[in-house]
C-alpha cells in the first residue's frame, strides 16, 4: 500500500469538508430536537389511559425500530413519491431528517418512559392531593427528575445520530462521509480521504460528548436535592 501523507494533510486542512460538517451537525441536531418531541409524546401516549393510544405507541416502536434506518431513508425519498404519484417529493435533505427523526423518536420513547418510570408513583400522587393538574406536576415534579435518568442515555443518542448521519449519502445530501466518497471517486485514494473522514467525525463527536458532559453536571449539580411534594396535614 502507498500511503500518500501529503493527501491525508492536504484534504484535512483544506476548507472542502467544512460546509459538509455543518450539514452534518445540522441534521443531527435537527433530527434529534424532533425525536426528542416525538420521544416526550410517544411516553406519554404510552402510559395513557386510553388502550388504542397504547397500541399505537406499540406500532410505532415495533415499525421504527424493527426496520433498518437505511430503508426507511430510502423510503421517504425514493418510495413515498412513487406511493403518492408525486404528489409528496420531499428534498433530500428533508427526506433525511424525517427519516432519521422517526427512527430515532421510538428509542427516544422508550428512553422518556423509562424516566418517567423512575420516578416514584407517590409522588404524583402528592402533587394531585396539593391541587397541580397533570401538566403542572409534569413539568415541576416528575420532569425534572426524571431528567436524571434520560439525559445520559440522550447523550449517547445524539452522538449515535452524529454517526448515523453519514447513511444519508445514499440520497445524494452533502454530509461529510458522502463528501468523502465524492472526493475518492476521482482521486482513487479511499484510506486517506477514509482517514480523513474519520477525523472529522471523531472530532464533532469529542465535541458533542463535552458538551453533553457539562449538561450532565450541571443537571447533577441543579437536582441535587430531590424535589418532593408534601402533603399538607390539617391538625386534628
Amino acid at each position: 500500500m502507498n500511503f500518500d501523507l501529503n493527501v491525508v494533510l492536504t484534504t484535512l486542512f483544506s476548507t472542502v469538508f467544512l460546509m459538509p460538517a455543518l450539514t452534518t451537525i445540522g441534521v443531527t441536531f435537527a433530527a434529534m430536537v424532533i425525536a426528542i418531541a416525538v420521544g416526550f409524546l410517544g411516553a406519554l401516549a404510552a402510559g395513557s389511559r386510553f388502550p388504542a393510544l397504547r397500541m399505537v405507541v406499540q406500532f410505532y416502536l415495533m415499525v421504527f425500530r424493527g426496520v433498518p434506518i437505511l430503508v426507511q431513508i430510502v423510503f421517504w425519498y425514493n418510495a413515498l413519491p412513487i406511493l403518492t404519484n408525486n404528489a409528496i417529493n420531499l428534498p433530500p435533505l428533508a427526506a433525511g431528517i424525517i427519516a432519521l427523526s422517526l427512527a430515532e423518536g421510538a428509542y427516544m420513547t422508550e428512553i422518556f418512559r423509562s424516566g418517567f418510570a423512575s420516578v416514584d408513583h407517590g409522588q404524583r400522587e402528592a402533587a394531585r392531593a396539593l391541587g397541580m393538574t397533570g401538566a403542572l406536576a409534569m413539568r415541576r415534579i416528575v420532569l425534572p427528575q426524571a431528567l436524571k435518568v434520560i439525559v445520559p442515555p440522550m447523550g449517547n443518542q445524539f452522538i449515535a445520530m452524529l454517526k448515523t448521519s453519514s447513511l444519508l449519502f445514499v440520497i445524494a445530501v452533502p454530509e461529510i462521509f458522502a463528501i468523502g466518497t465524492d472526493i475518492t471517486s476521482h482521486n482513487f485514494k479511499y484510506f486517506e480521504v477514509l482517514l480523513v473522514v474519520s477525523i472529522w467525525y471523531l472530532l464533532l463527536s469529542a465535541l458533542l460528548s463535552l458538551g453533553i458532559r457539562l449538561i450532565e453536571k450541571r443537571i447533577t449539580r441543579g437536582q441535587s436535592a430531590v424535589p418532593l411534594c408534601v402533603v399538607p396535614v390539617k391538625a386534628g
